[in-house]
């Protein structure tokens, strides 16, 4: 039980609030970016670690010591309700725990090999990027920078104000066609200004945008279950395979074909096993 279990260095370093997603019969799951992308890492067989702020309520033990988790204690866990309607998902926020800001990032973790910034409903300064120097490769999954809150705590989309200095730091950004309400104007906009960009289409797969030049990547043909954590465990899959110098489109092949097999199971059964690892690793080499 409990909120934190530091430890030494890790190679991959996701940084956002966990979260508790409450299922219909009122009971909850674990969730956020950070969840799914640290465990999709571990899977991987890095050395993963989540930043993140949560409650008293919030039990690390459901990592399985997989995982190492900073976290900065707070009033409340982050709680949140999803439903989707026709393949788009509607969110409502319950709980929110404490921002995270450079000061928060441990000593010890300033020089991982791959920092994933990870919000889920703008919690991440933005300004986290300036901790991590030239050898650490740092991804954004920009949805939390993508989102409010009305005052019933609906969850509302709206354009991301991306602070220049994030964007010029970043190695890549993955959001998916939703996070941007299917204005792929806006995604076509932000690429001109990124080196590597990724929106991803569920069942369509995505697009690399490189250097502004989009090239699209399919997904598996599969029978849906749950959604969910999909686009994290493609995220996490991404940049880990980037940051060992593979090129980005077989990068995405492969990060494609474990969200896939990811949303055949439920929650954070999702994250990727070592069958699925073996069944896509070979999409690293096409």
């Amino acid at each position: 039980m409990g909120c934190s279990t530091l430890s030494g260095p890790v190679e991959y370093l996701a940084i956002g609030h966990v979260t508790h997603d409450v299922r219909p019969d009122h009971s909850f799951t674990v969730g956020g970016t950070v969840s799914y992308a640290a465990l999709t890492a571990a899977a991987l067989g890095r050395r993963a670690g989540i930043l993140t702020s949560a409650g008293d309520d919030f039990d690390v033990s459901v990592f399985n010591g997989s995982v190492a988790v900073a976290c900065h204690r707070a009033a409340q866990t982050t709680t949140f309700t999803n439903t989707y309607v026709d393949g788009h998902r509607h969110q409502w926020v319950h709980k929110l725990a404490d921002p995270l800001d450079r000061a928060s990032v441990p000593v010890d973790w300033q020089q991982p090999r791959v920092a994933h910034i990870g919000p889920v409903i703008g919690e991440c300064d933005q300004a986290l990027v300036q901790c991590f120097g030239p050898g650490t490769f740092v991804g954004v999954t920009p949805q939390g920078y993508m989102r409010s809150q009305d005052g019933g705590g609906r969850v509302l989309a709206h354009a991301w104000q991306v602070d220049p200095q994030l964007l010029a730091r970043t190695s890549a950004v993955v959001f998916s066609l939703d996070d941007i309400r299917g204005d792929l104007q806006a995604a076509t906009s932000l690429a001109q200004r990124a080196h590597l960009l990724v929106v991803t289409m569920g069942a369509r797969g995505g697009t690399v945008f490189l250097d502004g030049t989009p090239t699209p990547f399919p997904a598996l043909d599969v029978v849906e279950v749950d959604p969910t954590g999909a686009g994290d465990i493609f995220a996490a899959t991404f940049f880990d395979a980037l940051s060992t110098g593979v090129h980005p489109m077989p990068a995405a092949r492969f990060a494609a074909c474990l969200a896939s097999r990811s949303v055949t199971r439920v929650g954070i059964a999702g994250v990727p096993g070592w069958e699925d690892i073996e069944a896509c690793e070979a999409l690293l080499h096409v």
